[in-house]
């Protein structure tokens, strides 16, 4: 699991100031796990390079909005979270569907059969994941794969921690229930 502790010593009042090595080691800090919950959304290699990079551009020209310093993942996520979704409403989409799971597995020391049978369990379940609407698949990564809180998600989503809730629940009764079918809809 790829998690993003937020840590006091991260440069943004340097960055806040234009400093670009400040902005330099934020960008070298969250760059891979920004792209890699970018990916899990849109499933398209290039665009989440270029959406990661919007994200970015973005946090530079409006640093002086975010409020907390210490709150500088929450706030870049909900910044790429954004331009999901309104790459997502530019495309209009109800829902998206994909085949593809996000990359392989580390490979471990293992018996082949059982390497293979992992994957094959780990590509059924984010063939699940891809099927849920984008609210609960977002809701369901922030939370499990990027170990953000309740309470991150929903300023990451602008909606109320309730709702955040409502999409968790709803996105594990989806999964099971496709998981308990083989994933067909």
């Amino acid at each position: 699991m790829l998690v993003v502790p937020e840590c006091d010593q991260l440069p943004v009042a340097e960055a806040r100031g234009g400093d670009p090595e400040a902005w330099d080691a934020l960008f070298k800090r969250y760059q891979l796990p920004l792209y890699v919950y970018v990916f899990e959304l849109v499933h398209d290699e290039q665009a989440s390079l270029d959406l990661v990079q919007e994200s970015f551009i973005s946090a530079v020209r409006h640093i002086g909005s975010l409020r907390e310093d210490a709150k500088f993942g929450s706030w870049l996520f909900g910044i790429a979270h954004q331009k999901c979704v309104q790459r997502w409403r530019k495309e209009n989409r109800q829902a998206a569907i994909f085949d593809e799971i996000a990359g392989d597995a580390p490979e471990f020391e293992e018996d082949p059969s059982q390497l293979l049978i992992r994957r094959e369990q780990e590509e059924e379940f984010m063939k699940a994941v891809n099927q849920l609407p984008l609210p609960q698949r977002s809701a369901l990564l922030l939370h499990f794969v990027e170990d953000f809180s309740l309470e991150e998600i929903a300023g990451i989503m602008e909606v109320s921690v309730g709702t955040v809730k409502s999409r968790l629940h709803y996105a594990k009764r989806a999964l099971k229930a496709l998981l308990s079918r083989g994933g067909e809809t």
